[in-house]
């Protein structure tokens, strides 16, 4: 995948992570509000990962 593909699928993660948090927070279900909080973070990672390979080329 290339940059580009990577910071839009953190994106993504990232909304719908913020989303799944303040569904569980609203609905007190702490299971799907960590859940938001871990799909977060994933999508933190992954736009990580896509600044990576825009600094270092695609190729890594």
């Amino acid at each position: 995948m290339g940059e580009l593909t990577d910071k839009i699928k953190g994106n993504v993660n990232e909304m719908v992570g913020k989303a799944k948090e303040a569904l569980g927070d609203h609905n007190r279900d702490a299971d799907m509000k960590a859940e938001g909080q871990a799909q977060q973070v994933e999508g933190k990672g992954q736009q990580l990962k896509g600044s990576v390979k825009g600094a270092l080329g695609d190729n890594i």
